[in-house]
């Protein structure tokens, strides 16, 4: 019996090709975009998964009232460590200290790399389940001792083996390699480590803060046991920072501690007082929704045709009823010729993905691959195509199984009203989503240009950053300034403690005047040399700027506007502060530099100077010259006065605009989606004007004869479409509004939703629905009506 269900199916799709290349042509692309955003999921939900700890590893985070507001952060101190091992050792089956991931010169004999890892607790590689391809994690333990990625060890050493060979890391540690570990996969939390050193190593940052519960310059990962519960030992630790600390820090800064489990890491990163708030999986459920309406457009083609085509088919349900046929038998038969065409569907959306594939992964940042040789992945294929198949099918085959033989049979069978009023709501419903997607990726541009040209406070242009890795930068720095403002290749260049697009340097424990002592104050710092407002081209609200000429400068700072307003200054220049028995005089007032996100408020910010700062070098090109020879004149002094450096820049203007790389992200996938969601539309909309032209052959050529023109026949034709357009805008405009006003409440500076995106989208859509249809349309008004009024 199915094998002549499908037997006749595949005659229908014969016989039918204008129809059948429609409904396979938008299933296909709807199926294709579904598999994408399937696999992106995916992707997003399998974050970190590759950990065979992963239900059980979290990072203790800090949540603290700082400048009178409640904020959680990864960053800690030191001695929790040991807290928790002695203390709790029964929640813990290991608690590891880490550095944050830095970049690092990597040397190997003439070999140099600049790469990222991190120095760890011995414990690391355990909690980490680190698959090693040779060594072992074991001699870990030791003093100057590494690990390395296989990408980094190839990178070094090609061929050979690496274990118990030497490598520096930026010019001044020696490690001994003792063994070489799998890459962290790509969806990782880690996937940037491509070393891995022993953490007391780092004793810079180490040493004298054994005891320190102030510097939370560090991060701790913690494994709990078996039988412990993230929740309850989280709730257990929460005050384990009180008692470490003195009275009037506790009781005004209130620290908490707090586990974050892995499997939140990556989609619920947010906190707002103190709790979790969501994150990137408010993208996770946007593609899912899009993936989903975008398949149901395809689905609503299927429909719609079938449905409209009913005359066609109404002999064939009245025989087949005449000579014994059931109504689920006619039900199987039409869910037959739906799923055969999702099985086709299904065959041409994996050409598609393999195609769209490369492109998909440069616009998601994703290194996404099809898992054809997953039995998972065929078994969800499968079920995929059978849903959409009965999706697509389950109204026509209940529609078309309801026609009574008796009136097929008369020649008296007309397609009822409700079948024409249902697919005039699958029309609008089709229109609604596409305008919804076009306003909202309107909107998502919108608000990355919005956010873009915000006054940045300082010059990107002809501003570039080098990142320090030895001291040679530092101990030649006014002998390598001096040579490069003589030839004339740069204009300033000065030593800060950060790059001028980042700045997560903060101090704590500022008073001054009038200040409200129940508050625990906290500004972001900034450290550099005099010539650092002339490099970045600090702009001055009051005051100036640092001088060498002034030996009281030691002790002065510039602050920027919301500092100011934090302190409640009118007048700032000439006020003092205070800082742990230090006294310090401010000498300016800048604008607000945006170094930090740009659709956050600036924090309040302290500039002060010091000769002894590493970290980056700031300078600024002399625009007289071609950035090319700049580049050349300053890589040539850098091999002279930094011989150890691996001469490596980047550009200010192109690292603020990689701050907007995950909102473009979405806005250029979701411009994708709606332009082919408007394309399934049209694909739609072609096959209705071509039906609904082909059923008014004689109508409209009996309106030729009596003298109607061209224009009345195309406007005949059009109206119900642009009607139908007309509804979808006044349900989509509204829902697009609240909508995209939704997503806009996570960004303090917000975009204005102008009135002239919905007429953009609306007017937009109209054009493309009047192309659609005009084809038809014209080519049906223009047609010989001689031929159309021709007896059969």
């Amino acid at each position: 019996m199915y094998r002549n269900f499908f037997k006749t199916a595949w005659r229908n799709i014969i016989v039918n090709k204008t129809n059948s290349f429609i409904n396979i042509a938008g299933l296909s692309v709807g199926m294709a975009i579904s598999m994408l955003i399937g696999l992106w999921i995916w992707n997003e939900l399998s974050f970190n998964k590759s950990f065979s700890n992963y239900n059980s590893i979290a990072q203790v985070m800090q949540t603290e009232t700082l400048n009178g507001q409640v904020s959680t952060d990864k960053g800690n101190v030191i001695p929790l460590a040991a807290e928790l091992r002695t203390k709790y050792k029964e929640d813990f089956t290991h608690v590891v200290l880490s550095s944050w991931t830095m970049n690092s010169m990597v040397t190997a004999g003439e070999k140099k790399i600049n790469t990222q890892g991190n120095y760890m607790e011995k414990d690391a590689p355990a909690i980490l389940s680190l698959r090693m391809l040779a060594g072992s994690f074991k001699g870990f333990e030791e003093y100057s001792t590494v690990l390395l990625s296989n990408s980094v060890a190839k990178a070094l050493y090609g061929n050979e083996d690496p274990i118990g060979k030497t490598i520096s890391i930026d010019a001044n540690r020696n490690q001994q390699v003792v063994g070489v570990y799998e890459d962290f996969p790509a969806n990782s939390s880690f996937r940037d480590v491509a070393f891995i050193a022993p953490f007391r190593d780092l004793t810079t940052w180490v040493n004298g803060n054994e005891n320190n519960w102030y510097n939370k310059s560090f991060q701790v990962f913690v494994q709990l046991a078996a039988h412990a519960d993230m929740q309850q030992v989280s709730d257990k630790i929460r005050n384990v920072k009180l008692s470490h600390i003195d009275a009037q820090t506790a009781k005004i800064e209130r620290p908490e501690m707090l586990l974050h489990p892995m499997s939140r890491w990556h989609l619920y990163s947010k906190f707002e007082n103190g709790i979790s708030a969501g994150g990137s999986i408010q993208y996770v459920w946007m593609f899912a929704i899009i993936g989903g309406f975008v398949l149901l457009l395809a689905c609503i083609n299927f429909m719609n045709l079938s449905t409209a085509r009913s005359e066609k088919r109404a002999k064939e349900v009245g025989i087949r009823k005449t000579i014994g046929s059931m109504r689920s038998q006619l039900i199987r038969q039409f869910f037959s010729e739906s799923v055969l065409m999702a099985v086709l569907a299904f065959v041409v959306a994996q050409i598609i993905v393999i195609v769209a594939l490369p492109f998909f992964n440069d616009i998601s940042g994703k290194q996404i691959i099809l898992p054809s040789g997953n039995l998972y992945f065929w078994l969800a294929g499968i079920a995929f195509t059978l849903l959409t198949g009965l999706l697509a099918g389950i109204y026509p085959a209940i529609y078309l199984s309801s026609f009574r033989p008796i009136k097929v049979l008369k020649g008296s069978f007309k397609a009822g009203r409700s079948a024409t009023t249902s697919r005039r709501v699958l029309v609008v419903v089709q229109f609604t989503v596409s305008i919804i997607l076009i306003i909202g990726t309107v909107i998502v541009f919108r608000q990355i240009q919005f956010a873009r040209s915000r006054p940045t406070g300082y010059s990107k242009q002809g501003l570039i950053t080098i990142l320090m890795k030895t001291m040679d930068y530092h101990n030649n720095f006014s002998v390598m300034r001096n040579e490069l403002l003589q030839q004339g290749t740069i204009l300033e260049m000065a030593e800060s403690n950060t790059p001028v697009t980042e700045n997560n340097h903060f101090n704590n424990g500022y008073t001054w005047e009038g200040m409200d002592a129940s508050v625990s104050a906290r500004f972001n710092t900034v450290s550099a040399t005099a010539e650092y407002g002339r490099t970045v081209g600090f702009e001055f609200a009051d005051g100036r700027d640092f001088s060498n000429q002034f030996a009281t400068d030691s002790a002065a700072i510039i602050i920027n506007e919301a500092a100011a307003a934090y302190m409640g200054f009118q007048k700032p220049v000439g006020k003092t502060i205070q800082q742990y028995g230090n006294t310090y005089h401010i000498i300016g007032v800048i604008r607000n530099m945006v170094m930090e996100s740009p659709y956050e408020p600036v924090k309040p910010t302290i500039f002060n100077l010091q000769s002894e700062v590493g970290g980056i070098i700031n300078i600024r090109l002399n625009p007289a010259k071609t950035t090319a020879e700049s580049i050349a004149s300053i890589q040539a002094a850098s091999k002279k006065y930094a011989p150890q450096e691996l001469f490596e820049y980047k550009f200010a203007d192109e690292e603020f605009g990689n701050k907007f790389a995950d909102e473009k992200r979405i806005g250029q996938l979701a411009t994708c989606f709606a332009i082919l969601a408007i394309f399934i539309s049209c694909l739609g909309i072609f096959g209705m004007a071509s039906f609904m032209a082909e059923q008014r052959t004689k109508e409209i050529g009996v309106r030729k004869v009596l003298g109607a023109s061209v224009y009345s026949l195309w406007q005949l034709l059009s109206k119900e479409f642009i009607v139908l357009v007309f509804i979808a805008l006044l349900i989509a405009m509204p829902s697009a509004y609240f909508f995209t006003k939704t997503w806009l409440q996570n960004y303090h500076y917000q975009a204005p939703v102008s009135w002239w995106i919905f007429l953009l989208a609306g007017l937009g859509t109209l054009l493309i629905t009047l192309v659609t249809v005009s084809f038809q349309s014209l080519r049906a008004a223009i047609a010989n009506p001689a031929r159309s009024l021709k007896s059969e």
